[in-house]
């Protein structure tokens, strides 16, 4: 029993709806010199106000089932130290889920692992068109037409998400402190995995989740799709909740994307 839905607020104006598609995405450095283009799907915890927080409380409104706690710290670090690409969302993924196919049941959860969405109950189709539209194909469209430049230009490219776990999930207590997700792209998340891991903060290939074509995005439409390398890479979301942690673990991230880089190959029909 999910308790009674919300009444879904109207629909923005025109230019309302306009200025939130601005907000959707932010690109930063698109002509940064690095192989590897970050992606930040699940950076921001932001709910328009009328939304009245999705009807939660303000404690789950910044929980992880909100957005990837530490992710964009961490990001923004590693683009930086990497000269690499960043896009990066404007939204939280309780409004729509950018690393999720539309069809997928978790686009727009109503229940996010154990929390019920009450303000994602019984959604009209003009409301879930307005995510998609808004929210969901901004970013989208951006990281798409960052990696055709850069396969107009011939530029060896790897797609990498940046993201965080939870250290307990549904009461199983996580031994990892990074994984890497990946599907087509084994070796190089072997690689990776190899470059992460130490005795006192251990790294695992496809820990703590897996790709999968039916509940991701990013891998099989952004990476794959296009014949790209492309991971998902996982740091445990206790050590990097603050900025000198986020900032310790981009180092780590950064050192070990650096030792992987001549795996990433020139993308196929290049100039």
């Amino acid at each position: 029993m999910l308790g009674r839905a919300l009444t879904p607020p109207p629909l923005p104006s025109p230019g309302e709806e306009a200025a939130e598609r601005l907000q959707a995405v932010t690109v930063l450095n698109p002509e940064g010199t690095s192989p590897y283009v970050l992606l930040c799907e699940h950076a921001s915890r932001h709910i328009p106000a009328r939304y009245a927080g999705l009807g939660l409380p303000e404690a789950d409104q910044s929980a992880h089932i909100a957005w990837d706690i530490g992710a964009k710290m961490m990001a923004l670090a590693m683009a930086e130290a990497l000269d690499a690409p960043l896009v990066m969302a404007g939204f939280s993924r309780l409004l729509i889920d950018l690393n999720r196919p539309l069809q997928s049941r978790s686009s727009i959860p109503v229940v996010s692992e154990t929390t019920p969405i009450r303000g994602n109950e019984n959604l009209t189709e003009a409301e879930r068109d307005y995510r998609v539209r808004t929210y969901f194909q901004p970013f989208q469209e951006a990281v798409g037409a960052l990696l055709d430049r850069r396969r107009e230009k011939g530029v060896p490219t790897a797609v990498i998400g940046v993201h965080s776990f939870t250290p307990v999930f549904k009461g199983f207590s996580r031994p990892w402190a990074s994984g890497v997700l990946c599907s087509h792209s084994l070796a190089f998340g072997q690689a990776l995995v190899a470059a992460l891991d130490r005795p006192d903060a251990p790294s695992a290939v496809n820990e703590p989740y897996v790709i999968e074509t039916e509940e991701d995005y990013t891998v099989p439409v952004h990476g794959e799709a296009r014949g790209l390398t492309a991971v998902l890479i996982e740091i445990r979301q206790d050590l990097i909740a603050n900025r000198e942690g986020a900032l310790e673990w981009a180092g780590h991230c950064v050192r070990a994307l650096r030792a992987c880089q001549s795996l990433v190959v020139p993308p196929a029909g290049g100039a």
